[in-house]
């Protein structure tokens, strides 16, 4: 039994996008029937979870949709669902070809491109990314373009094999490959590029501080890969204490953004062991706590001489964060 709908529960075009992602093609025809709106979220909808006759329905009652319908069609292999769009008039563009590498499906790509489908250099980073070594050599025997991109994507998720064909094919790459290579963790992936000749600067220590890399980053350090203060604040954005205390132990420089980054992220270890060791810090501290609604570190951090401004009501505010802001009130914080 449908229940009738109420005045106070207004129609919404997601009603019909629900409907369709879940193929249930007679709720989508008695929502449309009864007045719910509807918009390209539909047609994306359907497409990416394969309703061809959600979709045939929707476009033959006049549901709009845009070249995301291709490319959600494309990531996930629904060929004969893509078909169908691009015979009807559906529009494409290069992200239709890149999602079809991102996907993996080479067959989808090939007949994409055989029917005049663009494509750019992400193609050959998505496919990179996703580890289709046969892809890429497809795509690149048929003048797809490549760019560093190809590399970093390799890099970032630790296919060592692609990245060496790619290298040996001439793709161009710098130091944000080291850099993708870090912060995904992949030490084998940075071994090499550091053997090979990749550049690597500040970057790459960062990248390794960033994603809780110790390892990496001790074996990059021994390697005299540079660091700066931000190894420091990238580790603390993310809470890895072991990091800090590693690098700073071993010499690395900080400043106050460990400490703010710290209170941002909510890490109470992190910072009360940072400003416990000598880390500087100053009003943005107390601001990055209230913009994160978190007042147990912004209570600690005022109780222990921690500055503030108005720019701790001011991200409170920004960020909805009420009893925080309540609490800078009541506790004199500048207005």
């Amino acid at each position: 039994m449908i229940l009738p709908r109420g005045e106070e529960f207004p129609w919404s075009p997601f009603a019909c996008s629900a409907a369709a992602e879940g193929g249930h093609l007679h709720i989508l025809n008695w929502a449309h029937k009864n007045g719910c709106p509807w918009d390209e979220l539909t047609c994306l909808a359907a497409a990416e979870h394969g309703h061809l006759e959600v979709l045939k329905f929707a476009r033959e009652n006049g549901c709009p949709w845009d070249g995301n319908a291709s490319s959600k069609a494309a990531v996930n292999g629904h060929f004969d669902l893509l078909k169908w769009a691009h015979e009807n008039g559906c529009p494409w563009d290069s992200w239709t070809c890149q999602s079809a590498a991102k996907g993996g499906h080479l067959g989808i790509l090939k007949w994409a491109h055989e029917n005049g489908c663009p494509w750019i250099a992400n193609t050959c980073s998505a496919a990179a990314s996703g580890g289709y070594l046969e892809i890429l050599k497809w795509a690149r025997e048929n003048d797809c373009p490549w760019d560093l991109t190809t590399c970093t994507a390799a890099a970032r998720w630790g296919h060592l094999g692609i990245l060496i064909w790619v290298h040996e094919n001439g793709c161009s790459w710098g130091d944000s490959v080291c850099y993708s290579a870090a912060v995904g963790g992949h030490l084998e992936v940075l071994k090499w590029l550091h053997q090979n000749n990749c550049p690597w600067d500040v970057w790459t220590c960062r990248g390794a501080a960033r994603g809780g890399h110790l390892e990496l980053l001790t074996w990059a350090r021994e390697h005299e890969c540079p660091w700066d203060m931000m190894t420091c604040s990238e580790a603390a954005t993310d809470g890895h204490l072991n990091i800090i205390k590693w690098a700073h132990e071993n010499g690395c420089e900080w400043d106050s953004s460990t400490c703010s980054n710290a209170a941002g992220g909510g890490h109470f270890d992190v910072l009360q062991w940072a400003h416990g060791n000598g880390c500087p810090w100053d009003s943005w501290v107390c601001a990055m706590a209230a913009g994160g609604g978190h007042l147990k570190i912004l209570k600690w951090a005022r109780a222990n001489g921690c500055p503030w401004d108005r720019s701790a009501r001011v991200n409170a505010a920004e960020m909805g964060q009420m009893e925080t802001l309540e609490w800078a009130r009541e506790n004199g914080c500048p207005e």
